[in-house]
């Protein structure tokens, strides 16, 4: 279910990364709390220092994906729902991705009080246990005011099998091509509904039934050749025939839909300098598995079993080995920097170490800069960002080692300018926790 990198020495596009710090500085992230003072950019001698180290590795960046229309949906939704009562209250606004701490006794020392997701549609914060319960309600509740949308979303997130909602969605925008291509003709504008194919690829979908009626469509009794008694069909209505140019937004509205998932709250915090670094009482969430990740666990399982019947190099198996090893769901990761403080962040275990590099990155003082997280065994992650945290051994949880590039510090000391003191952004450091 995962979704910015940093770099290390060697990394082309940490470098590259670099070298945009002291082309321009950098821009204000969106979700970040106004700060009491404007932040300094990077002195003219860093610039020149640093663009002595980085101009050597030119690469080109991946362009960022456009919204889809399914993103439009939900913006829309945002707007029109009211918000729910979130779990921290203002912590969430405050740009921490922290929750409440648990009030109940001996749960004081946990590295975190649980795992919690922010509902993508109200806001609101979800423990584990009832995120898909209130997901469901949230777009239960959106039929009121936008019925198409709502039936979209229901369509790709109450079906867990999304090669039956492909199958289903696929012949849906087919019923709609046949209306566009040929609205002439009264046939295409019927669709029995005991006809065979639509009984085997839509009345499965929850949500299909309501699609239909919200684009136009009306149950109707009609007469069938041959035949005794009436069938019922959907029948478009006139007034939707009128307007084939909404069929059409609908149709790609369908097709561009996509499950509404709960998004995972980094609880990013912030400790001081600890012996205990390497200390993790971890609550059961990370542990528990619920009905749905159980079952996809022993897909998972079943599908390495199956490949371990292919030819393949001693790498290939002892990576599928690892694969096979998925006890985790989630990891709590933390990472050491160079004046000893800890950043921590809650991820899921099947992640891709580049989603670490881009939390750290967000952290950073001076985000223009190329680093390096080493594991405990000393290897750099930067080596391959796209391995997920479970094929690393960084599951259910880990301790990371911070530092920044060599290379352009010797660079930016030769010139006679240095990075500021502050690693972390103020704003973090106001919040720093003592770990116990």
């Amino acid at each position: 279910d995962c979704e910015e990198v940093g770099a290390g020495r060697g990394s082309g596009r940490g470098r590259e990364e670099g070298r945009k710090g002291w082309e321009k500085a950098p821009k204000e992230k969106t979700n970040q709390p106004a700060r009491q003072q404007p932040r300094q950019g990077p002195t003219n001698e860093a610039q020149m220092a640093a663009a002595a180290a980085l101009a050597r590795l030119e690469q080109k960046q991946p362009r960022a994906r456009g919204p889809t229309s399914q993103d439009l949906i939900r913006n829309q939704v945002r707007k029109e729902l009211p918000a729910e009562a979130s779990v921290s209250g203002s912590s969430q606004a405050s740009g921490t991705n922290m929750v409440a701490e648990p009030k109940e006794e001996g749960s004081t020392h946990l590295a975190a009080p649980g795992v919690y997701f922010t509902c993508p549609l109200t806001g609101a914060i979800l423990r584990k246990d009832q995120r898909d319960t209130r997901i469901k309600e949230a777009i239960l509740s959106h039929f009121s005011t936008d019925p198409v949308a709502a039936s979209i979303m229901k369509i790709h997130t109450f079906n867990k099998d999304r090669d039956r909602v492909k199958l289903g969605v696929d012949t849906i925008a087919k019923y709609l091509d046949n209306i566009h291509l040929h609205p002439e003709e009264e046939k295409y504008r019927k669709i029995k509904l005991q006809n065979k194919v639509f009984q085997e690829r839509i009345n499965c979908l929850e949500g299909a039934h309501e699609f239909f009626e919200a684009i136009g469509f009306q149950k109707t009794l009609l007469p069938v050749p041959d035949q005794e008694g009436p069938e019922e069909f959907y029948v478009l209505s006139e007034a939707a025939l009128a307007k084939p140019e909404n069929l059409e937004i609908h149709k790609e509205q369908l097709l561009c839909g996509e499950p509404v998932r709960a998004t995972l709250i980094r609880q990013r915090r912030v400790f001081r300098p600890s012996p205990m670094a390497s200390q993790f009482d971890l609550p059961p969430d990370f542990f528990n598995l619920t009905t749905e990740e159980a079952k996809r666990e022993q897909k998972l399982r079943s599908e390495a079993v199956e490949r371990l019947s292919m030819l393949r190099t001693k790498a290939m198996r002892e990576k599928e080995e690892q694969r096979e090893m998925r006890k985790y769901t989630y990891t709590l990761l933390r990472v050491r920097l160079p004046d000893g403080c800890l950043l921590q962040g809650t991820f899921y275990a099947r992640e891709r170490v580049a989603a670490l590099y881009s939390f750290v990155r967000e952290a950073l003082q001076n985000d223009w800069l190329p680093f390096e997280l080493l594991a405990s065994c000393g290897q750099k992650l930067s080596e391959d960002e796209n391995l997920a945290f479970n094929e690393c051994g960084l599951v259910p949880s880990a301790l990371l080692t911070f530092s920044w590039d060599m290379a352009v510090l010797e660079d930016i000391k030769a010139a006679g300018a240095k990075p500021d003191s502050s690693i972390l952004k103020p704003e973090l450091l106001l919040a720093i926790e003592k770990l116990s």
